[in-house]
């Protein structure tokens, strides 16, 4: 049975878009998080964007105590050597197909879609566009990690080999730490992915540079 697509805040910035950026918001945050970013994202010139912010679903994080809130999966903890939501992450990446497809359905294809997200969504924004047997036009990571690493090599697909990889991160970040942010550069890098990478002097956020960097980079893989 064909899972239903999330709830999600949409900005369109012309009628009758042809490209589309799915963006997947933070722990705790919701689909309006980045809603503000747009206006700075949708360079003059560009195509019409179909901007599509999910709502994650709400779920006990045991980061957080068991504190309900929303959540890609459940986090135990942010290192390297922390158990990970194996389940939460495989239900994360069937609704994310699930948005793509309902692009798809919207006459957006796949290979005009950038799949985008910050932190725990750029988690899944990396775990997706590696997997996924459609190609992306882009894929953006924003101060994350990589995720169920052990199974990167096996489960990877040859589509998006040649996609564009962004990711950036702050090199004062205290909750992501610049080393996970490293690791899943490194591991892409070496499976032989095109990554541009940027880093930033600030905490856990993004930057007026950063989203100048964005911008650009959805102007070459979306002109």
């Amino acid at each position: 049975m064909e899972q239903s697509p999330l709830a999600a805040v949409e900005v369109e910035t012309a009628p009758g878009p042809s490209r589309s950026v799915i963006w997947l918001h933070g722990l705790g945050a919701d689909g309006h998080d980045f809603e503000p970013a747009v206006p700075y994202l949708a360079r003059p010139g560009m195509p019409a964007l179909r901007f599509v912010f999910p709502h994650a679903p709400v779920r006990p994080v045991s980061l957080n105590g068991g504190l309900p809130m929303r959540a890609w999966y459940d986090i135990a903890a942010l290192n390297r050597d922390a158990p990970q939501d194996e389940a939460g992450i495989r239900a994360a990446d069937a609704a994310i197909r699930a948005l793509i497809a309902r692009e798809n359905g919207r006459g957006v294809a796949t290979d005009r879609i950038v799949l985008a997200g910050f932190s725990q969504g750029g988690a899944m924004a990396l775990h997706t566009g590696t997997r996924l047997p459609e190609k992306l036009a882009g894929v953006i990571g924003l101060s994350c990690y990589a995720l169920l690493a052990g199974s990167f090599a096996a489960e990877r697909q040859a589509a998006n080999q040649r996609t564009p990889f962004l990711l950036a991160h702050g090199s004062f970040d205290p909750v992501v730490a610049p080393a996970l942010g490293e690791e899943a550069r490194a591991q892409l890098v070496a499976a032989g992915y095109e990554v541009e990478w940027h880093t930033y002097p600030m905490a856990h956020s993004v930057c007026a540079e950063e989203l100048a960097h964005i911008a650009a980079f959805l102007q070459r893989v979306l002109a």
